[in-house]
């Protein structure tokens, strides 16, 4: 990040609060730098607690008449913004692009997919059912509804910058409530335009916010602030820790979508050749910077050999650059230090007897950018670092098994729990693989299962609740419970 004080030669994004586009209360600015050429290409206005305080108070106010339009007011405005963020998918994507680095038919299909999720939440907000229980006593009458639960604070991470807003902005919306979202600094642009999408579909002043800032800061006055009854999350397993505890003191609801550390499992009935294909578009896709990434590879010994040959093979074939470029299959890590710890992770496996089968480098084709080579790893010493802690990588580590529940106990091995990959055709493994693994999200022979109808969330340390789906609804929404006694 690159702090500013003055004006420079580029564009200038601002803030969205109460329903304006303003400059920061300090007038402090920030750079947005382009992973692929490492050149600042927009400044954005930089906030503090006190912006934050600002969008709260105006979230607060905005929801006392948000929440008393009926859910197909709400759904108007949210398949409005869906239909202009498809028209303007590839203005979208070039955008997300340039600051975020993926290639931008990866952008674009970020774009789609959150659009997807804008027109699903629209409808399913009209679905916030309660319901009539029958009574036990006959001069009573038991039913339920439901209730919106409020400000929600909204903190999202840099690797989609779209997508995993999109996952809090379109339920919170549908079930009533307002909204403070907090970007990632590195990637404010691309949110910024769908704010813009949502601003031209009709949305009131004050019901959606965004504060650009320093994260703890931010963070901190979504949890002292009274009016924010819900915080959302979506980052690492350590701040989600901390959020929990800070949460503590006013009881405020958490969503948390944290960490993960995905183990791709191949059995013998498997096609080594065809899976290898679907592992290296699983794992490089965003540079294995993306939280459901498969980040261990366990291949039954029978077509180990054949598994790794194949991925070697496709991992060479990838086309790294810009990811503006046309055939460009990956583009440059995020951000400098995030090359750094890739290949502090390559020097530690390596360190520890791994074998480095392609790539273990950054690139020397490019004279800026932080590229690094698509990169497959075997003979791992099971103490790597990169066995034990979240990647978030363009690394592929290749082990082997024999035995079913010996894999199973190895996939589980791990305080995460957020996805797995399976391939097999077996079906009483997959059964058994499916009730076994300890992940939320399990993809049999599917290396991309995420889709707005389907819940997303993690098991043990990788979070708390769902996004996504009927679940992520509800995580917005109280249930009052209504007891009436009738006259006799």
């Amino acid at each position: 990040m690159t702090t500013m004080t003055q004006s420079i030669p580029v564009e200038h994004r601002q803030l969205f609060i109460d329903g304006e586009w303003v400059d920061s209360l300090s007038g402090q600015r920030v750079g947005v730098e382009n992973p692929a050429t490492e050149e600042i290409i927009a400044e954005v206005s930089y906030g503090s607690r006190e912006d934050c305080r600002r969008a709260i108070e105006a979230a607060a106010e905005a929801m006392k008449s948000w929440m008393r339009l009926t859910p197909y007011d709400r759904a108007r405005v949210l398949k409005r913004t869906a239909e202009l963020m498809r028209q303007r998918a590839d203005e979208l994507a070039r955008t997300m692009t340039l600051e975020q680095g993926k290639p931008v038919a990866e952008a674009k299909a970020e774009v789609l997919h959150s659009a997807d999720t804008f027109e699903w939440f629209a409808e399913e907000g009209k679905r916030a059912y309660g319901q009539v229980i029958p009574p036990s006593n006959p001069q009573k009458r038991h039913l339920t509804i439901k209730h919106p639960v409020g400000v929600v604070g909204a903190i999202g991470p840099w690797n989609f910058p779209i997508t995993l807003q999109a996952r809090k902005i379109a339920p919170a919306l549908a079930a009533g409530c307002t909204i403070v979202c907090k970007p990632a600094t590195q990637t404010p642009l691309s949110l910024i335009g769908v704010f813009e999408c949502l601003i031209e579909a009709g949305l009131p002043k004050g019901v959606a916010n965004l504060v650009i800032g320093p994260a703890e800061e931010i963070a901190d006055e979504f949890l002292k602030h009274p009016a924010v009854r819900k915080i959302s999350f979506t980052g690492s397993t350590e701040v989600g820790k901390k959020l929990m505890r800070g949460a503590a003191d006013q009881l405020k609801r958490l969503s948390l979508e944290l960490g993960g550390h995905a183990p791709f499992i191949v059995f013998p009935d498997a096609d080594p050749e065809v899976v290898a294909k679907a592992a290296v578009i699983g794992k490089f896709r965003n540079n294995g910077q993306v939280c459901i990434s498969p980040s261990r590879f366990y291949v039954h010994r029978d077509i180990e050999r054949k598994f790794t040959e194949a991925a070697v093979a496709e991992a060479q074939k990838l086309k790294l650059g810009n990811g503006l470029e046309e055939g460009v299959q990956v583009g440059p890590m995020f951000e400098r230090k995030a090359l750094e710890n890739t290949l502090a992770l390559i020097d530690d496996a390596r360190r520890k007897g791994a074998e480095i089968l392609t790539g273990g480098k950054r690139s020397d084709k490019f004279p800026r950018g932080y590229f690094f080579e698509p990169t497959v790893l075997t003979h791992l010493s099971p103490d790597c670092q990169i066995l034990k802690e979240e990647p978030f990588a363009p690394v592929m580590p290749i082990l082997d098994f024999s035995k079913l529940d010996e894999v199973i106990a190895a996939a589980n091995n791990t305080r995460y729990g957020l996805a797995a990959y399976v391939f097999t055709n077996d079906i009483t493994v997959m059964w058994r693989m499916a009730e076994g693994l300890e992940a939320g999200i399990i993809g049999i022979n599917d290396p991309v299962p995420a889709t707005p109808q389907c819940p997303f969330g993690g098991m043990k340390e990788s979070g708390l609740g769902r996004e996504l789906a009927h679940e992520g609804l509800e995580a917005y929404l109280e249930t009052k419970y209504i007891s009436l006694a009738l006259r006799g």
